[in-house]
């Protein structure tokens, strides 16, 4: 019999509507539906990124799983503990294995404290004695790349790719589990981009971290992922391993996205695919399949009905059991992708 290691992360069902701005006597408007009943998995040690156009609700997901902002409805569950909804001191026990990484090396540092004090603060939170912390502090410039004598420095006396170095010194500094990489490089210039991805990689392989990267550079998601889950409108559309996805996606959407990848020779370039129109506002979503004002296969039943994310074979068809039922055994009861793999869509036609 073969055991299956549960997640390490479980998100289920989750959602987050924001209220949106009333004026004096007007009517309430409807509420902006950031994300939108969101579910995957993430193993122990694997890279999850979520992709897809700027406004798509990938950065609003990831701080909810953080709590960093509070979701409207939905689970997410680290080690099998639910997050949501725990007191807010139990919150911060779990804060040592669940850590993250900003986009923005510049504002996420405070200016007003050293190198030094900056990553040995998560230490000191959680009542690390000042000589562990020296001790700490040392060995984590170290493993990031950064000299010894920068502990005495100021922020803004280190370059873009050194500061992002200090936030994940900082995010490293309490051994977490997860970490969760918010546009982590889309900041920096390109050959520096490289140098910290490839950091990245050197911390998971030494560690067993886990990551859930959110980015909308493909090239960086395909040199960095296990799986990648593509994001539309506050919705997943896809999730497949990186290989599967690059190689044969499904969703109409994911085609378009990665028709747009650059390539070295342009001549391997698949046909490029343009979308028509603007992606519809997160307060009035279409009815249906919400990508499906803009989809070159739309049909009347993608206004009407919205597909399930669904689990493919590689033919492209739904997964069956030998007894031809739909194959239901690599679904979770709460329905959420399985991290052991897969590849699934949420489409009619594909």
């Amino acid at each position: 019999m073969t055991t299956v290691n549960p997640p390490l992360l479980e998100v289920s069902r989750l959602t987050k509507h924001y209220l949106s701005p009333r004026r004096w006597l007007a009517p309430p408007k409807p509420p902006i539906q950031a994300v939108d009943e969101v579910s995957f998995q993430v193993a122990r040690g694997e890279t999850l990124s979520l992709v897809g156009e700027s406004g798509c609700g990938k950065t609003t997901t990831a701080k909810s799983v953080m709590r960093l902002i509070e979701p409207t409805a939905g689970s997410v569950k680290l080690e099998g503990k639910e997050l949501i909804g725990m007191a807010s001191e139990t919150m911060r026990q779990h804060r040592r294995d669940l850590q993250i990484i900003f986009q923005d090396p510049y504002a996420s540092l405070n200016p007003r404290l050293k190198a030094g004090e900056i990553v040995a603060e998560p230490l000191r939170n959680f009542g690390i004695g000042a000589g562990e912390r020296r001790e700490r502090v040392q060995w984590l410039f170290s493993r990031v790349g950064l000299r010894p004598e920068g502990v005495a420095k100021y922020a803004y006396e280190f370059s873009g790719g050194q500061r992002q170095r200090l936030g994940i010194a900082r995010a490293l500094s309490l051994n977490p589990k997860l970490i969760v990489c918010d546009e982590p490089v889309s900041a920096l210039d390109v050959s520096v981009q490289a140098q910290v991805v490839n950091l990245l990689m050197d911390l998971q392989a030494e560690f067993g971290i886990a990551y859930l990267f959110v980015a909308h550079d493909l090239a960086v998601v395909r040199h960095i992922s296990h799986r990648v889950a593509v994001m539309y409108l506050g919705h997943i559309v896809e999730i497949a391993d990186r290989d599967t996805l690059f190689a044969s996606p499904l969703h109409p959407y994911t085609e378009v996205l990665l028709s747009a990848v650059p390539v070295p020779d342009p001549r391997s370039r698949p046909k490029r695919m343009l979308l028509q129109g603007d992606p519809p506002s997160p307060a009035n979503p279409p009815a249906g399949c919400r990508f499906h004002t803009r989809c070159p296969l739309a049909q009347p039943i993608c206004s009407e009905q919205k597909p399930p994310l669904t689990l493919r074979s590689t033919t492209g068809r739904a997964a069956v059991s030998p007894s031809g039922a739909a194959d239901t055994a690599a679904s979770p009861a709460n329905g959420a992708p399985s991290a052991s793999g897969g590849h699934w869509v949420a489409c009619h036609f594909r």
